[in-house]
């Protein structure tokens, strides 16, 4: 309005104003989920309606079995970044982060973002997961026990589903989670100690198909230069004939005693496999090769 000559402008277009009374969750992504040799970890901080003026803090997520939770500890130089990416170099083990934002004068805080993880398929001293037996696919109803070792008194097995759900094992005893397996049980799986450790992670798949074959490979890295056994499986009939293997969807080999025998294990053959018998495939897996100095490797997924 100008007072002096009594005239008024339109009005303006409205705006709606919403208050809830949640805090907002960010969402935090990380690249790549499993780790390789020499690979930097990126983490992503993302808030709902992103607008300018947010700060953003990352976190390591430390399990807290007492509480069947995490507590969070502020990553180096973690705290208030301008920017909502944060790179971790040098990563070579299980490891689970956080973040969250902040803006305003007082400084007003979202919620903790959701934990999420990026995962080592390499054993190391500190904690490792054993899979008995020791084989990534399953068919539906069998027995499988993972087991944590390492010095540590208290553990708990976590699982990481395919629909992006974490759930603790249902049946832990002692150190051993003992599963009967079913296709929800297809995941990765990994040991949380209660010192704060993590081990090492594996992939499980369970065969959905009753009548279809199970290839049957090593759950953890084969080390460069070992021998290794890869077979095709049917729950009633464990040695199979005429079996088709395939190396990233290229058949490599048709072999009458149902079995693909590799001496010397070399890096080029990485990569996934899968077996076909009698017109049925089972499902690929993923075969990681590390050399005998890497220190960590990628891992077995579907």
């Amino acid at each position: 309005m100008k007072s002096s000559q009594h005239e008024t402008t339109e009005w303006s277009d409205s705006v709606t104003l919403t208050v809830s009374d949640n805090k907002p969750r960010p969402v935090l992504t990380v690249s790549p989920s499993w780790l390789s040799p020499g690979a930097s970890v990126t983490l992503n901080c993302e808030v709902e309606h992103p607008s300018a003026g947010w700060s953003f803090y990352w976190y390591k997520a430390v399990p807290d079995l007492s509480e069947k939770s995490y507590s969070y500890e502020l990553l180096p130089d973690g705290s208030g970044t301008a920017n909502n990416s944060y790179i971790i170099h040098g990563q070579t083990h299980t490891a689970g982060y956080v973040c969250r934002a902040g803006r305003g004068d007082p400084e007003y805080h979202t919620d903790h973002s959701q934990p999420k993880f990026v995962w080592s398929a390499d054993v190391h001293s500190a904690a490792s997961l054993t899979v008995s037996p020791d084989r990534v696919q399953h068919f539906t109803s069998d027995s499988v026990s993972l087991t944590c070792e390492g010095n540590f008194t208290e553990w708990r097995v976590i699982k990481f589903s395919e629909d992006g759900r974490l759930s603790d094992c249902r049946r832990m005893t002692g150190s051993t989670c003992d599963i009967n397996t079913s296709k929800s049980d297809t995941g990765v799986y990994w040991c949380e100690s209660g010192s704060g450790e993590f081990s090492s992670a594996v992939n499980i798949t369970v065969q959905n198909d009753g009548n279809g074959p199970i290839l049957v490979s090593p759950v953890h890295p084969v080390t460069e230069g070992a021998s290794v056994s890869l077979s095709c499986s049917l729950r009633t009939q464990k040695i199979l004939s005429n079996v088709f293997f395939y190396h990233n969807d290229k058949l490599i080999q048709n072999d009458p005693r149902g079995e693909l025998k590799i001496s010397a294990v070399s890096k080029s053959d990485e990569g996934f496999y899968k077996c076909q018998y009698s017109g049925r495939e089972s499902a690929q897996s993923w075969m990681s090769v590390k050399g005998e100095q890497d220190q960590n490797s990628v891992s077995f997924c579907k």
